[in-house]
């Protein structure tokens, strides 16, 4: 008997049983943890709305039209994000192979810029960018590295929206670059200009913004404006600037409620915004020819005058572009 049960209990036998223990509690662990995730995510989702109501000022639509933007829901946003704005607004959504983020780069000229003081080559990738492939390189600062990987783990993963790279190795494969357009089909006219940027690694979005000009009260020139629908709108207002190398930049640095920065924005009834502009958060861009001709654009996040995340990114013809 004794010899029985030592057998029954040798360590091959003990092995292969926690083994077969360990497998049959896989999927209540990876439900566990997928529950948590989900509730933490809910938590911090909460907190940055209860921010926003608490802290931003209500703002009527017919007040500042510049605010206009599409509202993501809770959920996933991913990319089936132009499709719902086309069904929901009745658009007829394409994907051209030579469409632009700035169809006419002109639109953003105003007393302190001009287009025409930009290099032609950075022109032409504003205004046809699904021709260009792009190569991008990401560093994490020390700074913002938590902060980071609590929105993108916990929010951004969830919603499949704004999935910064938190690690060089993400983008070692490098991205996809689509742009959708969204027309009025009876007339024609282009209400959203959409860009898609994806991993190539696993297809997760990275970025799934709309963007456009638009005019600020505390603006002199016209600002390329960035939207991504989450949970509520996260929209970025950029500054155009030309520099005297023939180098291009955008700014998010106003420092007062519409000026070019960051606003997070979320509906507070049928008729009005309730609306957080962060002063403190600024986004850089620099787009150039370096001196072996090759297109790149550094860009640069930075919070409470940190520097959070940087991103450069190299724009390359795709064969066959005209």
């Amino acid at each position: 008997m004794s010899e029985k049960i030592g057998w029954m209990n040798s360590p091959t036998q003990l092995a292969k049983r926690d083994s077969a223990e360990s497998i049959a509690g896989m999927p209540e662990r990876g439900t566990l943890r997928a529950g948590l995730y989900s509730a933490v995510g809910f938590l911090l989702q909460k907190c940055i709305e209860w921010l926003v109501r608490l802290t931003g000022r209500k703002v009527t639509k017919a007040e500042a039209p510049w605010l206009d933007c599409v509202i993501g829901r809770a959920g996933q946003i991913f990319t089936g994000v132009y499709q719902q704005i086309a069904n929901e607004e009745r658009l007829e959504l394409s994907w051209p192979d030579d469409a632009g983020l700035v169809p006419d780069f002109s639109a953003l000229d105003g007393p302190g810029f001009r287009a025409d003081a930009v290099h032609p080559r950075i022109r032409h990738f504003y205004e046809h960018t699904a021709q260009y492939h792009l190569e991008v390189w990401s560093e994490v600062y020390f700074a913002g590295k938590f902060v980071l990987w609590l929105l993108v783990e916990f929010i951004s993963r969830q919603m499949d929206q704004l999935n910064f790279p938190i690690s060089s190795l993400e983008v070692a494969k490098g991205m996809t670059s689509e742009i959708a357009q969204l027309r009025d089909p009876a007339t024609g006219k282009l209400r959203y200009t959409g860009w898609l940027r994806r991993f190539r690694s696993n297809g997760k979005v990275i970025y799934a913004g709309l963007y456009s000009q638009t005019t600020l009260p505390g603006e002199d020139n016209p600002c390329v404006k960035v939207t991504f629908p989450c949970y509520g709108s996260s929209s970025v207002y950029l500054r155009p600037e030309a520099h005297p190398d023939g180098s291009f930049g955008l700014r998010s640095n106003g420092a007062a409620f519409g000026r070019a920065g960051f606003y997070r924005v979320l509906e507070s009834g049928k008729d009005a915004w309730r609306v957080r502009n962060f002063k403190t958060l600024h986004e850089v861009f620099r787009v150039y020819v370096d001196d072996d001709g090759v297109l790149r654009t550094d860009h640069t996040i930075t919070f409470l005058g940190l520097t959070i995340l940087r991103l450069h990114y190299k724009m390359t013809r795709r064969q066959g572009g005209s």
